[in-house]
């Protein structure tokens, strides 16, 4: 594991010279190749250095952070041809790699808290330096605050059982149970808040409308992972108050995602839709992770990786829309079928993934989830119904409004598709869909 970590720290050099924008591209994809053709023990905590080390949920989030780096700055190639800091923009993309890897790989509690909140710093950066519109600053302090502000207690919390235990390895938690509700409370909202949970879910759409193409992926793609990852490792040492605690969140994620999915309806912002779209998944994701059985734990691992490609993939979609129109607005971006007829075959292709149609790892990931919380209680069936109805009709609203109709009669000219935009979109859409065949090494780890 340290091999990789090194060879991201030196790519750093490579940030700093001229015209190295794609050489650091295929360096990360040469280091994707090397980390997917490692040889690893999906049961237990593999290929351990120093205090980093590998299980099967590090590693397909590893792969999936790498994978997105990598499709981050291919998208972001306007900002290598107008020399708008783009050495910069590499160095952020390195660093922000570099603390994600970490945050996935590390066993000590601790470490991980550190490189989890490191992770909030390029992100910031990416939004501030290279965002579009003046409130981009308003967005970065929501984001930032948020984050912040619940973050705090998890630090005391991690503390608090180092004094008890005389230890924070991750592994070795789960030899024990921890039944205090401050600390379950303190422990859990960072992550709740991260995710986000519906009522803390107010920074998401912010930083997703403000933030650049880059930042938008890597927001969808990773950093609400981050929550779901941090939630699979705490809850094995506070399962028996998270049994007393459970309903609560089921209840407000089930309800919230529900609400939200109608929310998305009344978006005119495709950018603004498509971050809704992923608040109402990840309700979905922390109902199955507090129902505390197999199936939700399994169904939300396999969702947070089909959903970060996904939601990254349509993120993709409509900047290449805001390329060609300089809008967002679902009133102007009409009609596109007219101009672009092939992109509107992976605007369908991407919007079918996202309503969990076969044969994408949503449809695996949810059909898991929906498993687990009937299971938990058949009441959460209602909610099912409406919520994985409305997530098909928001994705037709959006593919429809797009797609069809009059187009905005204000566009002089712009050019089609370029072979560098299908080969992003390919690039998120073919794992997606063909992961599927090889499911079950993510359904063999818990």
């Amino acid at each position: 594991m340290m091999k990789f970590l090194f060879m991201m720290f030196f790519l750093i050099f490579l940030c700093l010279k001229k015209n190295m924008f794609w050489l650091v591209q295929m360096l990360l994809m040469m280091m994707m190749f090397l980390f997917m053709n490692m040889n690893i023990n999906f049961n237990l905590f593999s290929n351990l250095s120093y205090m980093i080390g590998c299980d099967i949920i590090s590693y397909g989030l590893i792969l999936l952070s790498i994978w997105i780096c990598i499709l981050m700055i291919m998208a972001s190639e306007n900002l290598y041809k107008m020399k708008f800091f783009d050495n910069f923009f590499l160095l952020n993309v390195i660093f922000l790699l570099i603390m994600l890897y970490l945050t996935f790989s590390v066993m000590n509690l601790f470490m991980f808290y550190l490189f989890f909140e490191g992770s909030l710093i390029p992100t910031l950066m990416l939004i501030i330096g290279w965002g579009y519109q003046p409130e981009r600053i308003q967005a970065g302090l929501y984001l930032l605050f948020y984050t912040l502000f619940v973050s705090l207690p998890l630090l005391l919390g991690i503390f608090f059982i180092f004094i008890e235990k005389n230890f924070i390895m991750m592994y070795f938690l789960k030899f024990f149970n921890l039944d205090l509700i401050l600390l379950y409370m303190s422990m859990i909202m960072a992550f709740l808040v991260k995710m986000p949970m519906y009522f803390v879910h107010l920074w998401l759409p912010k930083a997703h409308v403000e933030a650049p193409v880059s930042g938008s992926m890597i927001l969808a793609g990773i950093m609400l992972k981050l929550g779901g990852y941090g939630l699979l490792r705490i809850l094995i040492f506070l399962q028996e108050i998270n049994l007393k605690f459970n309903y609560l969140w089921i209840v407000i994620s089930l309800v919230g995602s529900f609400y939200i999915s109608l929310k998305c309806f009344c978006q005119v912002d495709i950018k603004s839709l498509i971050a809704y779209s992923s608040v109402s998944h990840m309700g979905l994701i922390i109902g199955g992770l507090m129902s505390m059985n197999y199936w939700g734990f399994i169904g939300s691992y396999i969702l947070m990786l089909g959903h970060g490609l996904c939601s990254s993939g349509m993120f993709c979609l409509a900047n290449i829309n805001y390329e060609r129109l300089h809008s967002r607005s679902l009133l102007i971006n009409k009609g596109l079928m007219s101009f672009m007829p092939s992109m509107s075959l992976w605007w369908f292709l991407l919007l079918s993934s996202n309503m969990a149609a076969p044969p994408s790892m949503n449809l695996m990931g949810e059909i898991s989830l929906i498993n687990s919380l009937i299971s938990w209680s058949w009441l959460t069936m209602i909610m099912l119904i409406f919520i994985s109805f409305f997530s098909a009709g928001y994705s037709l609203y959006l593919y429809c409004y797009s797609q069809h109709g009059k187009y905005y009669l204000g566009i002089y000219s712009f050019y089609i598709g370029v072979s560098r935009e299908y080969l992003i979109l390919m690039l998120h859409w073919l794992p997606l869909n063909i992961l599927v065949m090889k499911i079950d090494y993510g359904m063999i780890w818990f």
